[in-house]
């Protein structure tokens, strides 16, 4: 297995929390989760409820 080279234990640090309810599944990203799927901090697309295109 390899890593990154400043990789910290912390990078593995759980980032979802999955339920599962009346055969329903659900998968949510935690409040504490360090790093969040989608457009990063800064991105116009971040920073409106809008959908990112892949053009």
């Amino acid at each position: 297995m390899t890593s990154a080279p400043k990789a910290t234990e912390e990078d593995a640090a759980p980032r979802f929390d999955v339920t599962e309810h009346d055969g329903v599944t659900r998968i949510d990203v935690r409040d504490d989760a360090a790093v969040r799927p989608g457009p990063g901090q800064g991105d116009p697309a971040a920073e409106k409820d809008e959908p990112v295109s892949g053009d």
